[in-house]
């Protein structure tokens, strides 16, 4: 009996040291095709947050505004992006490379990021959320339930005189943070990474630049 016992605990130690290692250092590739199931058309009207910077600042906020599809080859899968000028997290999307986008189960961390700017203090810590960083320098939270990074492929900086009809004229009339630009990247890896507390993992897709 005690054999067996000890021959459990032994298993048992092997599987926490996989997992560990597993968190720490290892991604398992992700099929985007066929494991991300989340509907297009919905995906950016639950409000997940964007976050972009880098080990040394960075800054997020709710965004309602994007897309998912394609672009340069239908199957280059990419990720669209829409951030106004007078954004604070605008300046970080001009200056660094990646972002990531996130979703969260708690519904008070997109009303929180949407109705408070990083100019005025840290949302991140004023929500209690952890940043960590992707193998590539990207932050994210670690109590995110989904994180995608992406890497800008291109970025359409709008202006009034690129609008083909009255519709975004009239959105843009009585809108005071200014036109958008559209940040697009293309899909390169998708990848899982399973958290050491064994109860959710993360899922990492990672947009890199193709030009």
């Amino acid at each position: 009996m005690k054999k067996y016992i000890i021959l459990a605990f032994i298993l048992t130690m092997f599987s926490l040291q996989d997992a560990f290692a597993q968190s720490l250092e290892g991604y398992k590739d992700m099929n985007l095709k066929e494991e991300f199931t989340d509907n297009a058309f919905t995906f950016f009207s639950h409000a997940p947050i964007l976050l972009s910077g880098d080990k040394t600042e960075h800054n997020a906020m709710t965004i309602g505004w994007g897309s998912l599809g394609n672009y340069l080859g239908y199957n280059r899968l990419t990720v669209s992006v829409y951030v106004a000028p007078a954004r604070y997290t605008y300046e970080f999307m001009e200056r660094y490379p990646r972002f990531t986008i996130m979703e969260f189960d708690d519904e008070e961390v997109a009303s929180y990021m949407g109705s408070h700017s990083g100019r005025d203090g840290d949302k991140a810590a004023a929500l209690g959320l952890h940043v960590a960083y992707t193998p590539s320098g990207t932050p994210y939270y670690t109590e995110a339930k989904t994180v995608i990074e992406c890497e800008i492929i291109t970025a359409f900086h709008q202006e009034e005189k690129d609008f083909r009809n009255d519709t975004p004229r009239k959105f843009y009339s009585r809108f005071d943070a200014g036109i958008h630009t559209v940040y697009i990247g293309p899909n390169f890896v998708a990848m899982k990474v399973y958290s050491t507390n064994f109860h959710r993992h993360t899922v990492f897709v990672t947009f890199v630049v193709v030009r």
